[in-house]
């Protein structure tokens, strides 16, 4: 006999019909059967039979197969882990968690079955006692605008959630009878309690139990007690209701039934039954965080993925919001913590005492709907105690705030600007709370693993809920002296080296036939050493650089290590005139690091689907033998090496060792006393409109910039290393032993030499010391490119160096007369000088 469930749908109702009719053709005894009274009885009947398959294949013509709930996939969010494995978000417009059957705890189960379908386990789809009643119901209501009672069991919810919709109508019924029949032959009681279990809109935008328990209590189902399983189970009648404030006796009330239904089901005890009565609803008004202060570490990471998946279901099988991806990230959350503390105290240092920065927005709060507003509005601050609210009165120099709880409470503090309607951000004061200053100033902090190229930390403005643009990745700015190093690569790559001796007096150019010649001058007259001036970013040293190699030369480099593709071939750009972001700038000195090699910055570690299949990674480095099913006694299997070899391996090397210089004694040294290997450099644009630091060690790698989102100037005082740098030592500082103390390796053919730093000389007489000044230092050259011998006058010379860099660094007091013939002077060398260097 052919399996009804592989019957077409106007087969499969002719065949349900000749199984009704053959019932009933028993009811009529043999007797009957030629009388006049049953044929005309017949004739009626065969009319009803004939009108009823009519309607029967007329509504079932068009229904979705009942076989596609077994290909059916749930719609899941996608879950985001940190580095370590740990989960730290997750991408979901309503709250989802599937389960499979054995994860439901038994006794939530049978408070669903009590609640909703009590003979869920006899029945063939339809209860016919439930569904006479609703008709009855129905009838009853007709007109009055009431909707009647459902009557459905689980499965005809399961038909309606999933293949018909919600669509109330007698037509809409018959077909969720007929399709639950359907569903019914097509899977198991498990199957459909399952499917039921993890679909049933439950309120609080939770889809399934599992969501609706996180939602209500803040549980996992396995953790539920008794009363809260049954408060679950009256919420398929009414979602959006028993949740809500004022609704408590009525959910006390509907619990209550649902528990009385269970113990006369027998599934619980009278005891039982009447000690969860007695327990409270225990609604939790919020549910805990569990999302990590990363925002724009996240939204990053939901780009990248809505590029590569698509973001709804109609999108593909893996989209972002319904295909129940799994993320594993390179994000750090102690590294992210320290990224955005450092980062907004920077921001709040820089804005010292400049006064109220103005209303993050406003609404209207003549209605009286201002704590609604506030809480349909993405808008909001977490740090510290500060909150957001919004300014519901103000007369004079009394005004009252309110916040999205519906809490109201006195204001203190309050600028002349400050009007009623304002939305701002107070800390609590007193009885109340006082104004409190988001800095105008915003920036961008980046964290990158130098030799992976993975980005453990991203900071991209004071609070990703205040701004969700992201100035790490987004904002073009100007990277002032951040850019040098790479011109001096340029230099290195076409036959300098570190102690190349470059003028630093001035620096002259041609402007054409009525401008003629313009020459600027340096900032201490003189020739010195190429280390020199990336130490103490001298910037007519670095334009000689750049005008000696050319600045086509240093527009090739720029290009390739990826920090901007419009850079021009001016002097300009070789003292960070065009654009560029944090990202970038920090990829471009992980690579320095990484011995020239340049790697993507990457967010994203790798994907799985909801079945634990990789479909994407970010490394796709082969791994030849990794998977051999055992050991062949060859040598272990390696990855190749990461990234492109943007730059020649020594060349980087050499960079990342003076730049070191930079922190020991130039632009960067509040960094020294980190007692870190650490490199990096400074920038000021000009204004000062942007300030940076970028730097590190050869495993990680930070930047920072701060300036106004609309360019303007910072103040004269504004400078990297008094405002950048000192936020990338603070997240140092609080993440310390995560950077590595360990001297950096130098690539294969690098010569270390020791040579004196103020002349670039040899020297074979003394060694490096501890003392950052120390004149003697060890200097990386490429093969047969180390300079000459010290000679005794450069020793005089650097001799005068030495004491008139320490009298400018304030370690010694003004040179007297006495000592002037010890520098080989002139009697008016001294004077000339101001008595101090």
């Amino acid at each position: 006999m052919t399996d009804p469930a592989n019957l077409s749908f106007s087969d499969y109702a002719r065949y349900r019909v000749s199984r009704d009719l053959t019932g009933l053709a028993g009811w009529f005894g043999a007797k009957w059967r030629g009388s006049i009274l049953f044929k005309l009885a017949a004739a009626a009947f065969a009319v009803l039979v004939a009108l009823w398959m009519a309607a029967w294949i007329w509504l079932a013509s068009d229904l979705p197969d009942a076989d596609k709930l077994l290909e059916y996939e749930t719609p899941l969010p996608t879950v985001v882990r940190g580095f370590d494995g740990e989960i730290v978000h997750s991408y979901a417009r309503e709250r989802r968690v599937q389960l499979q059957y054995p994860d439901f705890p038994e006794r939530l189960k049978q408070a669903y079955i009590s609640a909703e379908d009590k003979t869920f386990y006899s029945h063939g789809g339809v209860d016919l006692t439930g569904t006479i009643n609703a008709a009855f119901d129905y009838a009853r209501k007709m007109g009055t605008g009431e909707r009647a009672v459902g009557g459905s069991t689980i499965t005809q919810q399961v038909a309606k959630n999933l293949l018909l919709g919600d669509e109330y109508s007698v037509t809409r019924k018959l077909k969720e009878m007929i399709l639950a029949s359907r569903i019914e032959d097509a899977m198991s009681k498990q199957e459909i309690l399952e499917l039921y279990l993890n679909e049933i809109p439950l309120g609080r935008r939770s889809f399934g139990v599992q969501a609706a328990a996180r939602a209500y209590f803040d549980k996992d189902v396995a953790d539920l007690e008794l009363h809260e399983m049954a408060f679950l189970a009256i919420l398929p009648k009414a979602p959006e209701r028993y949740g809500r404030k004022g609704q408590e006796q009525a959910a006390l009330g509907r619990r209550n039934f649902v528990l009385g239904q269970m113990e006369a089901n027998g599934f619980i005890t009278e005891a039982e039954r009447a000690a969860a009565a007695a327990k409270p609803l225990g609604l939790v008004t919020q549910r805990r965080e569990r999302s990590i202060d990363a925002g724009y570490f996240l939204e990053e990471v939901r780009r990248e993925l809505i590029a590569q998946f698509g973001e709804t279901a109609e999108d593909g099988p893996n989209s972002v919001y319904a295909g129940g991806l799994w993320v594993r990230t390179s994000l750090d959350p102690e590294m992210q913590d320290a990224a955005r503390e450092a980062l907004r105290d920077g921001l709040l240092r820089y804005h010292g005492n400049r006064g109220w920065s103005g209303a993050i927005a406003t609404i209207d709060v003549s209605e009286g709907n201002w704590a609604r507003q506030l809480q349909s509005s993405p808008l909001g601050i977490r740090y510290k105690d500060w909150r957001l609210g919004v300014v519901t009165s103000r007369e004079g120099s009394s005004a009252r705030i309110g916040f999205s709880d519906g809490l109201e409470a006195p204001l203190t503090g309050l600028p002349n600007a400050l009007g009623t309607g304002d939305v701002i951000v107070a800390k609590p004061a007193g009885a109340g709370y006082a104004v409190a200053t988001v800095p105008e100033a915003q920036g961008g902090l980046v964290v990158q693993d130098a030799q992976y190229g993975r980005v453990l930390a991203m900071q991209g403005g004071f609070d990703f809920r205040l701004s969700d643009f992201n100035r790490a990745t987004q904002a073009n700015r100007q990277p002032g002296s951040t850019i040098k190093p790479f011109v001096y690569a340029a230099g290195l790559d076409n036959g300098m080296t570190p102690s190349t001796q470059v003028d630093n007096t001035r620096y002259c150019y041609y402007q054409g036939a009525n401008l003629g010649e313009k020459c600027i001058r340096g900032g201490r007259a003189g020739q010195f050493p190429m280390r020199y001036g990336l130490e103490q970013s001298q910037n007519i040293m670095t334009v000689q650089i750049g005008s000696t190699v050319g600045f086509d030369n240093v527009v090739e480099t720029i290009e390739r290590m990826n920090i901007s593709d419009e850079a021009q071939p001016y002097p300009s750009t070789a003292l960070g005139a065009g654009e560029t972001t944090v990202s970038k700038m920090v990829a471009a000195y992980a690579a320095l690091a990484n011995h020239g090699r340049l790697n993507e910055p990457t967010v994203i570690d790798y994907v799985q689907d909801r079945r634990g299949k990789v479909i994407w990674r970010a490394d796709e480095r082969a791994c030849t033998g990794c998977n051999m099913p055992e050991w062949d006694g060859t040598p272990m299997p390696r990855f190749g090496l990461k990234g492109e070899q943007a730059m020649d391996p020594r060349t980087a090397f050499q960079v990342m060792h003076m730049l070191k210089g930079v922190v020991q004694r130039g632009t960067a040294t509040n960094l020294r006393d980190l007692g870190l290997p650490l490199f990096g450099k400074t920038g000021t644009t000009s204004g000062p409109k942007d300030v940076w630091f970028i730097g590190g060690t050869q495993e990680l790698i930070a930047g920072a910039y701060v300036g106004f989102d609309s360019p303007r100037n910072m103040g004269g005082y504004a400078y990297g290393g008094t405002i950048a740098a000192p936020i990338v030592k603070s997240l140092i500082q609080k993440t310390k032993t995560r950077w590595s103390d360990l001297p950096p390796v130098a690539p294969e053919g690098v010569r270390m030499v020791r040579i004196d730093r103020r002349t670039g000389k040899r020297v074979f007489d003394g060694y490096p010391s501890d003392d950052p000044l120390s004149a003697i230092i060890w200097e990386a050259f490429k093969p047969d490119t180390e300079p000459e011998r010290f000679t005794r006058q450069d020793a005089v010379a650097a001799r005068r160096d030495e004491i008139l860099e320490l009298i400018r660094t304030g370690r010694l007091g003004a040179v007297p007369r006495a000592q002037e013939n010890a520098f080989g002077q002139p009697s008016d060398f001294v004077e000339e000088q101001g008595g101090i260097y």
